[in-house]
């Protein structure tokens, strides 16, 4: 008789007004559901609130709960909507795709459409992740060099109304190349890069009026 097999729904925001509000939270948890009835696995549910930059027990002491469970052989995959609810970082992703192939489980991401159980969903994770990271890259390497050439022309580099330039350059950089302001701002406050006021949410509403500010508008991407 065959065993039903474990799936761990792992559902990451990363600010506290997210959490509170659920609505981030439930949104994700109601699709991996689907996905793990459709294949009739039981399933752990495991909601997270913290950033995603880093993959430690201690910045992420729920997702490392997740991953125990899969080491011990408690669950057989790990569900989640897409890359970055898992891992903003190449290498921690990487690392972590050879310890499930170690360990014997699998992850399954659903707006990706990426299944590691398929040696083609595990060539595309790595796929996908790389070119994210490719194009953080980019955008820093024209932050920097827009950086330079304001130096170069005499600009005093600092804060100015209370924000760096270097983040508006980053703002203006994204924006070019086709991010929307919702997922510039969740980027910013993903990463725990402070508002101009020190807050820690940014708002779609805060990027458009910093990229109509006449007050930045000498700062190049």
């Amino acid at each position: 008789m065959e065993t039903t097999q474990t799936a761990i729904v792992y559902a990451r925001v990363s600010t506290e007004e997210q959490a509170k509000s659920g609505a981030s939270l439930d949104g994700q948890v109601q699709v991996l559901m689907q996905v793990a009835e459709s294949r009739g696995w039981n399933v752990i549910v495991i909601r997270e609130q913290a950033s995603g930059k880093s993959m430690t027990r201690k910045a992420r002491p729920l997702l490392n709960e997740a991953l125990d469970l899969l080491k011990a052989g408690q669950a057989q995959y790990l569900l989640a909507i897409r890359i970055d609810r898992i891992s903003r970082n190449v290498e921690e992703f990487s690392r972590l795709m050879t310890l499930s192939r170690k360990q014997g489980w699998a992850m399954v991401l659903s707006e990706m459409d990426l299944d590691t159980t398929t040696s083609q969903g595990e060539f595309m994770a790595n796929v996908q992740i790389s070119v994210a990271q490719y194009e953080r890259r980019l955008i820093g390497d024209r932050t920097r060099e827009a950086l330079a050439e304001l130096k170069r022309q005499g600009v005093v580099l600092g804060r100015r109304t209370g924000l760096p330039v270097e983040v508006v350059a980053r703002i203006k950089a994204e924006r070019s190349e086709g991010a929307t302001l919702t997922a510039i701002a969740n980027g910013l406050t993903d990463e725990q890069i402070p508002t101009a006021q020190g807050g820690a949410r940014w708002y779609p509403a805060t990027i458009k009026k910093i990229l109509n500010s006449e007050a930045w508008a000498h700062v190049k991407y």
